[in-house]
């Protein structure tokens, strides 16, 4: 056993042993704290522009600018990487102190993580081709059509929670901008997407979304608040509270409109 285990355990809390281990403890966590202040928090997201996505090796995007900003409001240094989602969802499910960002909040997802606030605005709708007018007026009618997904997204799983089922009525990808050339080339019928980045997407390909892209159905219960900064539910309450007071704080000041104004 090494030394300074075998030494903080020692008993007898009275004793001179158990002062002095008390103090060397406390000495130890102490500095621990401070490590862990000093040290950039861990914070992931994706390429999903135009909320976040990679330009010239920076990540910007609606929703990093936001998270940069609370930042900036609460004065601490953040490292954000960009991941496929799926990874990323899981590191802040289950690692202390990762936020994650562009995260929607669903039944599905509530008890996974801590909430902090909404940080952007979205729309989720069933896409299909203009020359494709699909009738669907209700989302069980979608089931006979192929539909693109992105895996484990907030598109995939609400589907997956009403039935829908991967490798049947759902084609899986790993990239937001391969749906949209399915869609164009006939491989899938439809397409789950926020109006934001369905749009950008389609200009970030030379197209008109006007002209290649048509509303087919509104998916409310995706669409209500909008996306999300989370932690997950190992991170101390302490770190989600001060980021949702940093949020607020952005919020009132008229920080978080600008943000807004300059990517919509």
């Amino acid at each position: 056993m090494p030394l300074c285990l075998s030494f903080i355990q020692r008993p007898s809390p009275g004793s001179f042993w158990g002062r002095l281990r008390r103090g060397f403890l406390a000495c130890c966590l102490g500095s621990g704290v401070a490590a862990f202040a000093d040290a950039p928090l861990q914070i992931v997201t994706e390429e999903f522009p135009p909320y976040n996505y990679t330009e010239q090796g920076k990540i910007t995007g609606l929703s990093t600018d936001v998270v940069e900003a609370v930042l900036k409001e609460l004065k601490l240094q953040g490292n954000i990487q960009s991941l496929p989602w799926a990874r990323a969802y899981d590191t802040a499910k289950n690692a202390p102190g990762v936020l994650i960002y562009s995260i929607g909040r669903t039944p599905e997802r509530e008890n996974h993580f801590q909430w902090v606030g909404v940080i952007a605005p979205t729309d989720y709708y069933l896409y299909a081709l203009p020359e494709r007018p699909f009738k669907i007026d209700a989302l069980e009618n979608a089931k006979p059509y192929q539909i693109g997904t992105v895996n484990q997204d907030v598109g995939e799983q609400f589907l997956l929670a009403h039935g829908f089922v991967k490798g049947q009525n759902l084609q899986s990808s790993i990239k937001y901008e391969l749906n949209y050339q399915k869609l164009k080339l006939g491989r899938i019928d439809l397409w789950i997407m926020n109006e934001m980045t369905a749009s950008h997407l389609a200009r970030q390909a030379g197209d008109d979304p006007a002209k290649t892209l048509a509303k087919v159905y509104r998916i409310n219960d995706l669409s209500s608040e909008g996306y999300y900064m989370a932690f997950g539910k190992q991170t101390p309450d302490a770190t989600v509270l001060q980021f949702k007071r940093g949020l607020e704080a952005i919020k009132k000041n008229g920080v978080f409109d600008q943000l807004k104004k300059k990517w919509l």
